[in-house]
């Protein structure tokens, strides 16, 4: 029985993600297969990468209205949590929409350089599932040049020149713009607590 389905578009972090997933003792399954995706009790979108050629290979996969029609919880990881929301400043594409608002390139001032590549804490600002366990303050390793904004889907922020939005979440639809495979406990944590919502 699978616990969970890797969305198998080609993003760079799906290896370690799986990883990941195994050393918590998941089944986890790679598929790029719509009937698989859509009958998946959880469904986690991994990426690595540019938003443009990302959602252009998800249509090309034709998964894209399978992706947003999705019941099971959803998780995005860094550019597949970019991914959900509704558009990207990367390449002026559309996104999937499950999330409200649009991605933006982080400004370079002094100090800030882009892409931000390391490990920043962060900042609960609302209770969910997806966060028990993880306290105020904790550390996740981020590798990013584009951030979504702070809004009413965030759950935790982190600040890096200016606050963005480091974990969100709308219903059953989640993201993690830090990389959870990479991120010690406080990722094994974020994933066991994704792993551990009631299936579709």
């Amino acid at each position: 029985m699978t616990d969970v389905v890797l969305i198998d578009w080609g993003g760079g972090n799906i290896g370690s993600v799986r990883y990941a997933l195994d050393r918590l003792g998941a089944r986890s399954v790679l598929s790029a297969n719509a009937d698989t995706i859509a009958n998946a009790p959880r469904v986690i979108l991994p990426g690595v990468g540019a938003a443009a050629p990302a959602m252009q290979r998800l249509h090309e996969l034709d998964l894209v209205d399978t992706i947003r029609a999705l019941d099971a919880p959803l998780l995005g990881i860094c550019l597949g949590m970019q991914l959900l929301y509704e558009s990207s400043e990367e390449g002026d594409v559309e996104g999937l929409g499950v999330l409200r608002g649009r991605i933006a390139r982080i400004a370079p001032r002094p100090g800030v350089r882009v892409p931000h590549m390391g490990w920043n804490r962060l900042r609960r600002e609302r209770t969910s599932p997806l966060l028990d366990g993880i306290d105020d303050g904790e550390w996740a390793y981020f590798v990013h040049g584009f951030v979504a904004p702070l809004s009413e889907d965030t759950l935790a922020s982190s600040e890096y020149g200016s606050g963005f939005t480091a974990i969100a979440g709308n219903g059953r639809r989640f993201g993690a713009q830090f990389h959870p495979e990479r991120s010690a406990a406080t990722g094994q944590r974020l994933l066991a607590n994704f792993l551990a919502m009631e299936a579709a």
